[in-house]
């Protein structure tokens, strides 16, 4: 696992500004607040030669809390390399308020050698030889349906929804994407990806503090990397990001819970779909929405535009009870409201394209492995999983977010899978709000 920290470098044109430190700027700010005298006149106090006497000078004065001092700091980049698919989504799960990219699996390295070492995730010592096998033989099931499926979409192309007049090149792209797409599920958790998160310290100290709450020793090694990077940066602030008692409470009772339902529910069949949708138009009754759902929607262009508040002031709970991981990796990635998974494989979907019964012992052989490490109340067992894992998943945000996100993932390029669920909570959306039906735009999914 390596960290990065990457300084946002002002344009040529900004010669004549004062270069200021992440911490400087905020206690700069802090300041601001507390007094009448404009920005240029406090800048005109600060020493940016010695910032650190400034600083203190400053935080002394104005005695803010760390939280609404780290809140303005500015954008901080980290980039986590070579972290695990779950650790990279757990957080998302936690930053709720970055912004972030992840490693496509269409460019990562998919085999064996790019794993952790068993060490680093807690694998239990007698465990490690078996665990290593089933990865083995894991991205071999991943290999020999890709090779499968891509020959298929050569041989039959009728198979795969093309744009029309596609060119040479994207029917290749596409091609492969088809076999990538669907022979994915076989991938394991545990394979390494990189991450890239931009944050302001407060978020950032947030983030590690929790990181560094979680049971797993790989959460806790990459909180004490991103810390150590950070201090550099905004060293008073991140004095603040070390496990707390409250978080660990708390990410003690979750690994309880996904244990117990993990062992209740360890399935290896497919979890036929369910989905649960809440909405809540509620309002104080000396301030009741009277915007029509029509009026709130209908000036949109497209997703991006701007919603009234008919559906702003709108509470949409939305959950599913079978989202394999492969899709639960970009749909938790929408950052509003709160989502939650308790991370268990209640089932196992594979696309129809993929036959089960050759990966009949894989998957029993994946799953009685899963098995034992909940048994031994292992925290380790999240590495184990494969991205065909089926785990409940719950989001509750906003009725504009909401509809953003099934707009986005019905629309143009998006996974086949990924439309079939978020289809499947619009359908339940409308018959509670039939008056959205005609402005919510479901897609197609067609290629691009």
């Amino acid at each position: 696992m390596r960290i990065t920290g990457l300084a946002i470098v002002p344009p040529p044109t900004a010669a004549d500004l004062p270069q200021v430190t992440p911490e400087l700027l905020a206690s700069v700010l802090a300041r601001y607040s507390r007094s009448n005298d404009g920005i240029h006149a406090i800048l005109e106090k600060v020493d940016i030669a010695n910032p650190d006497a400034s600083i203190d000078r400053i935080l002394k004065f104005v005695d803010y809390g760390h939280a609404s001092i780290g809140g303005l700091t500015g954008g901080l980049a980290i980039a986590l390399d070579d972290i695990s698919m779950w650790l990279a989504l757990k957080v998302f799960e936690i930053a709720q308020m970055a912004d972030g990219q992840e490693s496509s699996t269409r460019y990562i390295t998919m085999d064996a050698d790019n794993l952790p070492d068993p060490t680093e995730i807690g694998l239990p010592a007698d465990m490690t030889d078996r665990w290593r096998d089933l990865m083995a033989r894991s991205f071999a099931a991943y290999h020999a349906e890709y090779q499968r499926l891509d020959t298929l979409g050569q041989a039959e192309p009728g198979r795969i929804r093309l744009p029309d007049g596609a060119k040479p090149a994207v029917i290749k792209r596409l091609r492969k994407n088809f076999a990538l797409d669907r022979a994915r599920y076989f991938i394991p958790m545990a394979t390494r990806t990189n991450l890239a998160l931009v944050q302001t310290s407060r978020m950032w100290a947030s983030t590690v503090k929790h990181l560094d709450s979680l049971p797993q020793p790989e959460a806790k090694a990459a909180a004490k990397l991103i810390r150590d990077e950070l201090i550099k940066q905004s060293p008073r602030l991140m004095r603040h990001s070390f496990a707390e008692a409250s978080y660990e409470a708390q990410a003690k009772q979750e690994l309880e819970l996904s244990l117990k339902l993990g062992l209740e529910r360890l399935s290896t069949s497919h979890l036929a779909d369910q989905v649960w949708v809440k909405v809540d138009r509620e309002t104080p009754p000396w301030l009741a929405e009277t915007q029509s759902i029509e009026d709130a929607l209908k000036y949109r262009q497209n997703r991006y535009g701007y919603q009234g508040t008919a559906t702003r002031r709108m509470r949409v709970t939305f959950a599913w009870n079978n989202m394999a991981l492969a899709e639960l990796r970009d749909l938790n990635r929408h950052r509003t409201g709160h989502r939650w998974n308790p991370c268990i494989q209640a089932g196992f979907y594979l696309p129809p394209e993929i036959d089960r019964e050759p990966h009949k012992a894989l998957l029993e052989d994946q799953a009685a492995f899963t098995r034992e490490l909940m048994e031994r109340g292992s925290e380790a067992y999240i590495y184990s999983l494969l991205l065909g894992a089926q785990t409940p998943f719950e989001h509750s945000t906003q009725a504009d977010k909401f509809i953003y996100e099934v707009e986005l993932r019905t629309g143009m390029g998006a996974h086949f899978r990924y439309a079939e669920h978020a289809s499947a909570v619009l359908r339940e959306f409308v018959r509670q709000v039939p008056e959205a039906k005609d402005w919510v735009v479901e897609g197609t999914a067609e290629p691009e």
